[in-house]
């Protein structure tokens, strides 16, 4: 099992902030995958990537970041400055 966090307009989409899932995903790009899948909110909330960032364990990764032994990934928009 593992948390999955939304942030900003990703948990406007998908109306949740964040849920427990199983996967058996091994990357966080074929976690997208699978949540894609699921319903049509998630594939709006996961339909552009180049707009997203992702956070596995709390530390800012990739998209072909492997998942073997993660205990939480987090999707949310580019930060901006200010």
């Amino acid at each position: 099992m593992m948390d999955v966090l939304y942030f900003a307009w990703v948990r406007e989409r998908i109306g949740l902030p964040r849920e427990r899932i199983e996967t058996s995903a091994t990357t966080v790009a074929e976690l997208v995958a699978e949540l894609r899948d699921r319903e049509p909110r998630y594939e709006a909330a996961f339909s552009d990537l180049s707009a997203l960032r992702v956070a596995v364990d709390q530390e800012l990764s990739d998209f072909d970041a492997p998942l073997d032994g993660v205990r939480e990934v987090a999707f949310f928009p580019p930060m901006t400055g200010g």
